[in-house]
């Protein structure tokens, strides 16, 4: 057994840990953070089978910025465990009938295996570049309108974002740090000369004939 071999059992090995320990773990933050360990397997595996647009893609698109922000959201919510666990049970069967379907799908796949693709209409991979190299020129040739459509989306949507945080809400308490910096002691503090002491009023004839 080759290196290569060697750690490929090691990261499935982790890989199938973590995906069991997302769907066991107590913890919701422990199991987004068993979910990113997974992910980062997932994407050594890629990077062990040359794939490495799609590894890299992985990390940035599902541990850089998806997983963060769900990470985030689950530890700023009080999730409350006992309520969810409370209909464990009653959905179990469903649930343990649908995994066993796509258990045996998988199964049934890898044992049959996938049909041979013929001599005359295989692809010759080019040697001399990356599948990287060679993805990036097939998506800004033959998919160049396509990108470009998706970059504009993806530009209107940030705009939409800046210009939805930026604007003036009236019921935000947001200060102007300018107005902050500027401030003078005076402007916000007004001294009052006041007595030490205070004596107390005499009583009136008519408050005491009243009394």
């Amino acid at each position: 057994m080759d290196f290569q071999t060697g750690f490929f059992y090691l990261f499935a090995a982790v890989l199938l840990f973590a995906a069991y320990r997302v769907i066991t773990a107590r913890n919701p933050v422990h199991a987004v953070l068993y979910l990113m360990l997974s992910f980062s397997q997932a994407s050594a595996l890629w990077l062990l089978l040359k794939a490495e647009f799609l590894g890299i893609t992985l990390v940035l698109v599902y541990l850089g910025a998806v997983m963060v922000l769900f990470l985030f959201v689950v530890m700023m919510l009080d999730i409350n465990m006992d309520a969810l666990r409370q209909g464990f049970w009653k959905h179990f069967p469903v649930a343990a009938l649908l995994g066993g379907i796509v258990a045996a799908e998988l199964i049934a796949v890898l044992w049959v295996g996938f049909p041979s693709v013929p001599v005359s209409a295989a692809v010759p991979v080019p040697t001399e570049v990356s599948n990287t190299h060679a993805l990036g020129v097939l998506l800004y040739t033959e998919y160049l309108y396509p990108v470009q459509v998706a970059a504009v989306i993806l530009l209107v949507a940030m705009v939409a974002a800046i210009a939805l945080t930026l604007r003036q809400r009236k019921d935000s308490k947001a200060i102007n740090p300018s107005l902050q910096v500027h401030v003078r002691a005076a402007d916000r503090l007004v001294v009052v000369p006041m007595a030490a002491t205070r004596k107390s009023e005499e009583p009136t004839p008519a408050e005491e004939g009243k009394a």
